[in-house]
């Protein structure tokens, strides 16, 4: 699983340093994509395949769906750790994320996330009001089975 919160770079030529303890996860394939939020996700290749088999299972009459296949398959590329650890984010989904030198990767679980630091705290305000997480996060049933 991905997990915790980095602090990496992106050089002048668009490579990521990965965070060591993703890397491993990372062999099998990769794919990077827009996120939904103001980031980027990369997923392993069998998480991005679950995902796609599900987007490619709604109906192409749903002008949601096909909303949600442009977002996701016409931002997504292949990706490939090198040698030193780094992927490349290609220009496009730097300039929709707003990357430039820092970033913050942010283990999601099955995916990871990139985010600049600024987005990043957005998110961490909100994550830090514990009032409106009790309210927020009530409906969603977290027991097990």
């Amino acid at each position: 699983m991905f997990l915790g919160q980095y602090q990496h770079s992106i050089d002048d030529k668009g490579r990521l340093m990965v965070p060591a303890r993703f890397r491993e996860l990372l062999e099998g394939g990769a794919y990077l994509t827009q996120g939904f939020d103001k980031c980027l996700m990369v997923m392993t290749e069998t998480h991005f395949q679950q995902v796609a088999e599900r987007i490619t299972s709604m109906s192409l009459t749903d002008p949601t769906a096909r909303l949600l296949r442009r977002l996701i398959f016409s931002n997504a590329y292949p990706v490939e750790v090198d040698k030193v650890g780094r992927i490349l984010v290609p220009g496009n989904l730097r300039e929709f994320a707003a990357l430039q030198t820092n970033t913050i990767v942010a283990g999601q679980g099955e995916y990871f996330e990139i985010w600049t630091p600024a987005e990043w705290e957005k998110q961490a305000a909100l994550l830090n009001d514990a009032e409106a997480n009790n309210q927020r996060f009530s409906t969603l049933d977290l027991s097990s089975k």
